[in-house]
């Protein structure tokens, strides 16, 4: 069964890149909302506070909070660690050590609608 209404918590320190998630996500008929944050520990306020975030995007390197401490922090956590993450980041050399600490996919930007839609569908399912 295909979900439609998820709801997705953007992580990304650079306004135009939360920008356009918003709107290749607008353009999917699967996410209903999109949270936008620019750090770590604003994710992490959010995800505590919220009980209806299906997805993270999250990116790598920002300032406060990177998201390499942001997904140790998520997956330590009881109440949160079975959100699902999806790291997008320039950055490949990162792909690994996200993946060990527990991400469940992983995009190099700039970010494909299709591939991007594609990983969501797969984690969150």
């Amino acid at each position: 069964m295909e979900r439609d209404d998820l709801v997705v918590l953007a992580v990304d320190d650079d306004k135009i890149n939360l920008m356009l998630l918003r709107s290749l996500l607008a353009k999917s008929e699967i996410v209903i909302e999109v949270i936008e944050v620019m750090n770590g520990q604003e994710a992490i306020r959010q995800l505590k506070g919220r009980d209806d975030i299906d997805v993270v995007l999250l990116d790598i390197i920002m300032p406060i909070m990177g998201g390499l401490e942001t997904i140790q922090v998520v997956r330590a956590d009881e109440n949160m660690k079975q959100v699902p993450i999806i790291v997008l980041t320039t950055d490949e050399t990162k792909k690994e050590e996200a993946l060990e600490l527990g991400a469940n996919d992983f995009l190099t930007k700039p970010i494909n609608k299709t591939d991007l839609i594609a990983k969501m569908k797969s984690v969150v399912i």
